[in-house]
């Protein structure tokens, strides 16, 4: 009798994630014999949880806030892709070790390239905005995709400096006041803090000074058309929104969790929305 695979997602909270949604449509579609589960894990349980796991069958996790960076440090082996960014957002047992792997920089670059045919990383400055866990991992996968500039303001000047030192070169911190330099001749605007979240302060910012080629995205999703993509987009800029980051980092863990490579579809994209 074959075992069913299992996998989830940890968080504390987890009501909030679509992770379960997700991974639930992949399974349907492809007729997988498994299961993908919400897990709400208090912090102070974390290692506990993470060593039971396997003997319950789970084959992997992902992991969201506030876990990345603790499942980072209990993990026995950890990608350099992780390590660089500093968190872990994908997890897998195996032969009794747990392994941690963080998707969200290809996630970032796999959702530009598929909302902009035309994107190119190494066509000109990419500008971030905010330098927390996400911001790291876009930067790292502008990095690794041949940004040759990166500007990274944040509100808080010293987290963005901290940014600069993976790669001295390419990586340059700015004030959150200076984005209209900042946008003068950048290629692309990425926003990485919460703000125009739902439920958060608006993100308050002058475009005028960005050129019409660039391209915008939000890695917010919620809601889908954030005022930075609505404004981007009427001043004639190609926009991408968030959404596609969340589908295409998971991914790689549903293939190493499930045997088979899942495709990002207008299908999967609804069924996660709804």
């Amino acid at each position: 009798m074959s075992v069913v695979p299992l996998a989830g997602v940890i968080g504390h909270p987890i009501g909030h994630s679509r992770s379960p949604a997700l991974h639930g449509h992949w399974l349907r579609q492809y007729g997988v014999d498994g299961h993908y589960v919400p897990l709400d894990i208090h912090p102070t349980d974390l290692a506990e949880c993470l060593r039971s796991l396997p003997r319950m069958g789970f084959r992997g996790a992902n992991v969201t806030i506030p876990h990345k960076e603790a499942a980072l440090r209990l993990a026995d082996d950890v990608t350099d892709l992780a390590r660089r960014i500093g968190a872990a957002n994908t997890l897998t047992f195996h032969d009794g070790r747990l392994q941690a792997d963080n998707t969200d920089a290809f996630g970032f670059i796999a959702n530009l390239r598929d909302g902009c045919a035309d994107w190119d990383p190494r066509s000109g400055p990419a500008v971030v905005l905010g330098a927390g866990g996400a911001a790291r991992a876009v930067v790292v996968g502008l990095l690794d995709a041949g940004a040759p500039e990166i500007r990274v303001l944040n509100r808080t000047r010293a987290r963005a400096d901290a940014l600069v030192a993976l790669d001295p070169a390419r990586v340059a911190s700015g004030d959150w006041a200076a984005q209209p330099e900042a946008l003068s001749d950048a290629a692309l605007l990425v926003n990485t803090t919460s703000l125009g979240m739902t439920g958060q302060p608006p993100l308050v910012l002058d475009l005028s000074s960005l050129p019409l080629s660039a391209v915008v995205t939000d890695i917010v999703y919620t809601p889908l058309e954030t005022a930075l993509l609505g404004a981007a987009r009427a001043r004639g800029c190609a926009v991408v929104d968030g959404l596609g980051m969340l589908l295409h980092q998971a991914a790689p863990g549903f293939e190493r969790w499930f045997g088979l490579r899942p495709q990002v579809t207008p299908a999967l994209r609804a069924a996660v929305l709804a």
